[in-house]
């Protein structure tokens, strides 16, 4: 991590007075496989606490969250744990997929982080932002900035006064290969200005 943050001071003076103010950031991990990638899908649009909440409704329900248990459960039951009708149906495109053997969660780990976007962006409902969590927090890829997450674009709205998206492609450019570092340094930030405290 140390080499990272020699790279990102360099490039950057947001990062030294991320971390005089706020101290060094907590690197996210989760598990690989499916149990995550059901929370990711809930995380989507919404806070990391609201969706926690309703994850652990399902997961005190059927405790083994496995793809052939969410593939049965109904609609309506989903409804009562708060998972919309849309987060439902992707939920269940990930259980189909793997259960068709469409794609192997066991083998995203020896491929590169392109290899893995182009096999998780087929399942419907999983997008850029959930692939980029999915390859930052469960597989330490070190080299990406999610710039659909809301956190991430404001706070380079707020520190460096970029506003155009295309211009912020060019900037985190620069702060390759240790972008992750970056973004983990911008949420840290995010929470810590206003005063949250949020369990990875």
């Amino acid at each position: 991590m140390q080499q990272a943050i020699d790279h990102l001071f360099q490039k950057d003076p947001i990062f030294k007075q991320i971390i005089d103010t706020y101290g060094l950031p907590t690197i996210p991990k989760r598990p690989q496989g499916f149990e995550t990638l059901v929370l990711l899908i809930l995380e989507q649009q919404v806070s990391i606490d609201s969706a926690k909440a309703t994850f652990l409704k399902i997961k005190a329900q059927y405790p083994s969250l496995e793809p052939e248990i969410l593939i049965l459960v109904s609609d309506e039951e989903y409804r009562a744990f708060g998972v919309s009708r849309q987060k439902t149906t992707y939920i269940k495109a990930l259980a189909t997929a793997l259960l068709n053997k469409e794609i192997d969660l066991d083998s995203l780990p020896q491929k590169s982080a392109q290899q893995v976007r182009e096999e998780l962006i087929k399942i419907k409902g999983i997008g850029n932002w959930t692939i980029d969590i999915y390859l930052m927090f469960c597989l330490q890829e070190p080299d990406l900035i999610p710039l659909g997450d809301i956190a991430v674009v404001n706070t380079i709205k707020e520190l460096l006064n970029i506003h155009d998206k295309q211009e912020m492609e060019v900037l985190t450019d620069q702060w390759s290969p240790y972008r992750s570092y970056a973004t983990f340094l911008l949420w840290h930030y995010y929470l810590k200005k206003r005063k949250r405290t949020i369990v990875y």
